[in-house]
């Protein structure tokens, strides 16, 4: 039988206008301490952002999740934060804050699939 690990994870959110409040879930991110496991998985739906803002910056909100992928990758092209030690980056790009991306609370749980609960979590989720 399969070890389940605990996890965190976060539903990223789209905030167009942040004054409004109103946001869409577009992605979640996952991490694992015991496993060192750290990922975002998401889905633009431009048209249900459009509905909300209809001059939204669609490559802004793009490039500031490419950004969210490589801090969570902890690549060099993430810069400073993406140095930090993994659960160091989960609690930054999980942080409050008041911009177009937000995330929501962290929830916990068990599995032994880590890559197939963040498929099943952003299925749920976000899609």
């Amino acid at each position: 039988m399969q070890e389940k690990h605990l996890y965190e994870y976060a539903v990223i959110r789209v905030v167009p206008s942040v004054v409004r409040e109103e946001f869409l879930n577009i992605g979640v991110i996952l991490y694992c301490k015991q496993q060192r496991y750290l990922q975002t998985l998401y889905t633009v739906n431009e048209e249900k952002i459009r509905c909300l803002a209809p001059e939204f910056d669609m490559e802004e909100l793009k490039a500031y999740l490419a950004a969210f992928e490589k801090i969570a990758a902890g690549v060099p092209e993430g810069g400073p934060i993406a140095k930090l030690d993994l659960p160091s980056r989960f609690r930054w790009l999980t942080a409050t804050r008041s911009t177009v991306i937000q995330s929501s609370k962290i929830h916990p749980g068990r599995c032994g699939d880590l890559p197939g609960t963040l498929q099943r979590l952003h299925a749920q989720l976000v899609l």
